[in-house]
C-alpha cells in the first residue's frame, strides 16, 4: 500500500474516483476516493491492496481490509472497493485481480472473505450470498441481498459470532 499522501496514493484515489464517476456519478466517486484515502491511512497490517497495471498505469485496483467477528481470532477480509478504469472495463481485469487477491489471502492463512455488492458480479469469483445470522455485518445492511462471503478454507467457517468489527474507514452505518 502506498504511503498516505504520496503520488502513488493520489494516483490510486484518482483511479477509484474516475472509475466510480463513470459508473455511479460524481458524488459517489468523491465518497469512494475519500474512503480509499482513509484505507491507505489505516494500519498497513490490516489492509491489502492489489493493483493491475498496463504500460505503467494502474488500470484496476482492489482493497481488502481486516474484519473480526466476536472473539474469533481468525482472519476475515472485506473486499471493498473495486475499481477498473473505464477504458479497461469489460476485459476481465477485475475478475482476475480479485482471484489473485483471494489466492494471496488464502496463502497467508485467511479463513474467509466477505463483500457487499452485486451478487451477479461477485458470484463469478466464488462469493455466495450469506445470511446476516451466519456472517454478521458491522451495521444493519440497506441491501441484505448484497452481503456475500467466500470460504478460503474448508469447511466454511460460518456461522460466526458477532459483533463484527471492521476497519475504521468502514465504521460508518451510512456505508452499509
Amino acid at each position: 500500500m502506498p504511503a498516505p499522501g504520496s503520488p502513488e496514493a493520489r494516483d490510486l484515489c484518482a483511479l477509484f474516483h474516475h472509475s466510480f464517476a463513470a459508473s455511479a456519478g460524481e458524488d459517489e466517486a468523491r465518497d469512494v476516493a475519500a474512503l480509499v484515502e482513509k484505507l491507505i491511512a489505516e494500519d498497513p497490517d490490516a489492509r491489502r491492496l492489489f493493483v493491475a497495471t498496463q504500460d505503467g498505469t494502474a488500470k484496476a485496483a482492489i482493497v481488502f481490509s481486516l474484519m473480526r467477528f466476536g472473539d474469533d481470532p481468525a482472519e476475515a477480509w472485506l473486499l471493498s472497493p473495486v475499481a477498473v478504469a473505464p477504458d479497461a472495463q469489460g476485459q476481465g481485469i477485475a475478475t482476475a485481480l480479485i482471484r489473485y487477491g483471494l489466492d494471496a489471502l488464502r496463502g497467508a492463512g485467511a479463513r474467509m472473505a466477505v463483500t457487499y455488492g452485486d451478487p451477479g458480479f461477485y458470484g463469478r469469483v466464488g462469493f455466495v450470498p450469506v445470511s446476516v445470522d451466519h456472517v454478521p455485518p458491522p451495521f444493519r445492511l440497506s441491501q441484505p441481498d448484497g452481503w456475500q462471503a467466500q470460504a478460503l478454507e474448508k469447511p466454511a467457517p460460518w456461522p460466526l459470532p458477532g459483533p463484527a468489527r471492521c476497519a475504521a474507514a468502514f465504521d460508518d452505518p451510512a456505508l452499509w
